[in-house]
């Protein structure tokens, strides 16, 4: 196990310790503050036991959000640092640093090109991730790795890095029978990934090897939720060229449940 690895296992220990209440507070009290958190759609720091708990916080209320079959909603709140089309299976997680898509999913036959977007979140994001749109999960892929951070700077230093780091990916399919790929990328501090839908996928779990989850008619309806990031991570989204009209831009911040695409029939 390397440095980062064993740092973020013992910085999620540590965030899941219950301090003395007057202590707690302060502590949630402080975070909220450094990082501007707004939590207006959230209960309020003080009622959080743990740090932990802080950071996987759910909404008090789901947001709404258009329910027609083509509108492609944002899985997540965060940043979309870099989107566009591959050239020979190869995308960019920000200018000038390029990653190879057959690395990043595990897949040695993977065959066309893709429509990507990295979407950033950051320790004041809320850190649950939801269906994009009525999706079919046909299996997931859990590829071991490091946890570098995943922030602007470190993608400048290291070389594909999203391909290095810990990750899982979905394989999924739209209504439209296209192929969508959602990768959950693991990074410094981030405790766990969590799914929902499978209790099996153990992150951040000293794992050295590949694992695949096979699924029959797992249906996922827009806006359900698919897990959560114990911290902040990444989220790539990877569709099938031309099967979504993206409306993004770099840099542009996302909420979860805003339009941010239209699915081509």
């Amino acid at each position: 196990m390397n440095k980062d690895n064993l740092f973020s296992q013992i910085f999620g220990k540590v965030a899941k310790i219950n301090f003395f209440k007057p202590l707690q507070e302060l502590i949630n009290s402080f975070y909220v503050k450094l990082f501007k958190i707004d939590m207006s759609e959230f209960k309020p720091a003080s009622e959080y036991k743990n740090l932990n708990e802080l950071f996987t916080r759910e909404l008090i209320k789901l947001r709404e959000f258009d329910a027609a079959d083509e509108i492609f909603i944002s899985p997540v709140d965060g940043t979309c640092l870099s989107f566009g089309t591959t050239k020979e299976l190869e995308a960019f997680s920000i200018k000038g640093m390029s990653y190879g898509l057959k690395e990043l999913l595990g897949q040695d036959e993977l065959e066309g090109e893709f429509d990507f977007a990295n979407i950033y979140l950051s320790p004041k994001d809320y850190h649950h991730y939801h269906a994009p749109c009525d999706i079919t999960i046909k299996k997931a892929v859990y590829i071991p790795g490091k946890l570098y951070s995943v922030a602007v700077k470190w993608l400048g230093k290291v070389e594909s890095l999203y391909t290095k780091n810990e990750r899982v990916a979905l394989l999924c399919e739209m209504k439209n029978g296209k192929k969508l790929w959602l990768v959950f990328v693991g990074a410094l501090n981030v405790g766990k990934m969590k799914f929902c839908f499978d209790d099996r996928i153990q992150t951040n779990a000293m794992a050295n090897f590949t694992q695949i989850y096979e699924y029959e008619n797992l249906h996922i309806k827009k806006g359900e939720r698919l897990g959560n990031f114990e911290l902040g991570s990444t989220i790539v989204i990877l569709s099938e060229k031309d099967a979504i009209e993206y409306n993004l831009f770099e840099n542009k911040e996302l909420k979860f449940a805003e339009a941010i695409g239209r699915i081509k029939e």
